[in-house]
């Protein structure tokens, strides 16, 4: 069995910039375990397996980091748009039915995209051994939400570009993302995120973690226009917007594989 994959750079204006994500579109799922086998092949962040679908989505999308399956990405979600769109031009818009994150979308902005997730506000939580985890003290909030986001916010972006978290800590919480935000220095918040109980000690680019951060910002700073630099070793710019009960995150990708699977 041959499957065609594309790699692509998600939020992102050039190669090895932004976060990698693997697409690879399927006629039906394959066994899970075979999915799984693929992603940990793969060894990147996230693995985006898309089917056709029918009524209210154009595909059906999962997502697989090497050691597990996620409830929701949202660069890899932005990479199976770029593939989708780039082959079939006569579409403006893309979406995709997602077991538990729903409806997503992905809609031509320009040379750009622009994807729609949902908006998961986090509520104040104290979160003591995330905080301790993390190693830092200057702790302005903490947040949370049943998705298992925490949300550890800091005075400033050198507080969150000092972050130096213990993983094997981080990790013994199981597949929950943290992330530390802050007012940007050049950007209106900036951020990161770690994920190593998932296997993935620090995303380079989230979208998820700004589907919870985002709608946090907005209503502490009294707008729903926001730009955000996730400050990672890659980093990556988006612009963000609340709409609703959505975030809609603006950015960029660029193909860097082309390839195929054999099994």
């Amino acid at each position: 069995m041959r499957l065609n994959f594309t790699q692509v750079d998600a939020f992102a204006d050039r190669p090895f910039t932004g976060n990698p994500a693997a697409v690879i579109p399927l006629d039906s799922w394959l066994e899970d375990a075979t999915l799984q086998a693929i992603a940990q092949e793969n060894n990147l962040a996230e693995t985006a397996f898309i089917i056709p679908a029918t009524g209210d989505a154009d595909y059906e999308l999962r997502w697989f980091t090497p050691t597990l399956e996620v409830v929701m990405c949202g660069h890899a979600t932005l990479a199976s748009g770029h593939v989708v769109l780039g082959q079939r031009r006569e579409l403006d818009r893309v979406r995709f039915r997602t077991r538990q994150a729903g409806i997503l979308e992905v809609a031509r902005r320009g040379s750009d995209y622009a994807l729609a997730l949902p908006a998961w506000a986090p509520s104040p939580k104290p979160l003591p051994e995330i905080v301790a985890a993390l190693g830092v003290s200057d702790v302005v909030e903490t947040r949370w939400h049943e998705r298992d986001y925490s949300v550890v916010v800091l005075p400033d972006e050198a507080a969150v570009r000092r972050c130096a978290p213990d993983f094997r800590r981080l990790a013994a919480f199981g597949d929950w993302l943290t992330i530390v935000t802050a007012p940007g220095a050049s950007t209106d918040i900036v951020c990161r995120a770690f994920a190593p109980g998932a296997a993935i000690d620090e995303d380079p680019v989230t979208g998820s973690a700004h589907a919870v951060i985002v709608p946090y910002w907005a209503e502490r700073l009294g707008r729903n226009r926001l730009t955000s630099f996730q400050a990672s070793a890659r980093g990556g710019h988006l612009g963000c917007t609340t709409e609703g009960d959505r975030v809609i995150l603006e950015g960029g990708c660029v193909t860097v594989i082309e390839g195929s699977f054999l099994l």
